[in-house]
């Protein structure tokens, strides 16, 4: 399928998802959030697909939200202000679905992060799994720069990757966070040399998590996006339950089998829905 502002390519069982506005920074305008979730989407109904890169194409991964296409929607109109509140609450709940298709979403996704990532881009990496960056990113929660305050995700998630302190600091004086920084508060895993370094690096490890159960990487990142958001006690009753459904599988038998004999064991693709 054709985008405006996406590329997607997939080769090996991984979905390499491009933001293709170099000319805008890619910058987020609305068809941009409608083609973001449309594509994370497309992942769930396609079994083949088992891991996911999210990257920028141009001189930065993302300048965020494109103000000027925006300013429609900011400002509403309307004779009733209390009706216009309401539909920009709706068209901000949608916003946040559009990134949270990411974070749901089956496959693990990883983000290689180059030049600024900045306001909307702090919200959509991370949303993703892993994060790798460049030598020379750097990361900006932008939106207390323009008098707003973050709501796609930033304050929410972010605040739950890096300490309390630091992200209070990035979020109420929008200073730059180096990729090094970055790296050091635990945002980032890795940081390479360059663009092409980093796109390499995802790759490979992308590919090696498509080599694993795919039944258990989803069933994996199901329970830790639980654990984040629950009891240690509610947690465990996830996982339990998980596995009392999912674990006598073929993949154990295989797994296994593969270990035994140092070999790699070849997993088949989970299922497409009847839907």
């Amino acid at each position: 399928m054709t985008y405006e502002t996406l590329k997607t390519h997939v080769e090996n069982g991984v979905m390499t998802v491009t933001l293709d506005r170099p000319d805008r920074l890619n910058a987020m305008n609305p068809t941009f959030f409608r083609e973001i979730w449309q594509v994370f989407k497309s992942i769930e109904d396609d079994m083949s697909i088992r891991a996911a890169i999210i990257c920028g194409n141009g001189k930065h991964f993302t300048a965020g939200l494109d103000l000027k296409e925006a300013a429609g929607t900011l400002s509403g109109a309307g004779d009733d202000p209390a009706r216009v509140r309401e539909k920009f609450l709706r068209h901000v709940k949608w916003l946040q679905e559009t990134f949270t298709v990411v974070e749901t979403c089956r496959v693990p996704v990883i983000a290689a992060i180059h030049g600024g990532c900045i306001g909307g881009g702090v919200d959509l990496t991370s949303c993703c799994d892993i994060r790798f960056a460049t030598e020379d990113s750097w990361f900006c929660i932008q939106e207390i720069n323009v008098g707003i305050v973050a709501d796609l995700g930033t304050l929410q998630r972010v605040s739950k990757l890096m300490p309390q302190g630091i992200v209070r600091e990035l979020a109420y004086t929008g200073r730059n966070m180096s990729a090094a920084e970055a790296a050091g508060h635990g945002f980032v895993n890795r940081i390479l040399k360059d663009w092409d370094a980093c796109l390499e690096a995802a790759q490979e490890l992308a590919e090696e998590i498509c080599r694993k159960s795919p039944l258990a990487v989803t069933g994996t990142k199901s329970v830790l996006n639980h654990a984040r958001d629950n009891t240690v006690a509610a947690g465990l009753d996830y996982v339990a339950t998980w596995n009392s459904g999912m674990l006598y599988g073929n993949d154990l038998m295989a797994a296994v089998t593969a270990m035994m004999s140092k070999t790699e064991a070849a997993f088949e693709d989970l299922y497409e829905s009847e839907d």
